[in-house]
């Protein structure tokens, strides 16, 4: 019963905008939500979202400028970066979360091209999590190679 009722008001969440988007682990397959509590590593380093991920009959979807902003400034931010350390892990963490807090705080996309966004977009956020909180060096090249992979693939599906 629980999860039933946390699976319905991700729903609503989810169905009012991207603005008052939860951080729950929360996927779309076949248009419907679904909610699952624990990530495993292999979860964040996959990019299995490719496979529920759809294209507007064979074309990109549009989005709006903003989410184009935001998303450009994060191919930016892993353009530049080259982290050795932990804390350079960290930094870059914090810096992709705030464009990613401004892609949601800024989004005006609806329908299925709102849909196929947080298909792209919830396991980045909870790869950029991820990437904030990782204790090693291997791990964090791992998440980081992720996000990258994540990051790049938006051309594909969004213009």
């Amino acid at each position: 019963m629980k999860k039933t009722a946390i699976v319905l008001i991700t729903a609503a969440l989810f169905f009012t905008g991207c603005k008052d988007q939860s951080k729950e682990n929360t996927t779309i397959k076949n248009n419907e939500v679904e909610h699952s509590e624990h990530q495993t590593e292999s979860n964040l380093i996959s990019n299995d979202w490719i496979q529920n991920i759809q294209l507007d009959n064979g074309a990109k979807w549009e989005a709006n400028p903003e989410t184009n902003e935001g998303v450009a400034k994060m191919k930016s931010a892993l353009a530049q970066s080259n982290p050795k350390e932990l804390k350079a892990y960290h930094e870059l963490a914090e810096t992709l979360n705030s464009e990613k807090n401004f892609i949601i705080k800024e989004c005006t996309m609806k329908g299925s091209s709102h849909d196929n966004l947080h298909v792209w977009l919830l396991p980045l956020m909870d790869k950029i999590d991820a990437l904030k909180e990782v204790k090693t060096e291997e791990e964090a090249q791992q998440i980081y190679k992720s996000i990258e992979q994540n990051v790049n693939a938006y051309d594909t599906y969004f213009e």
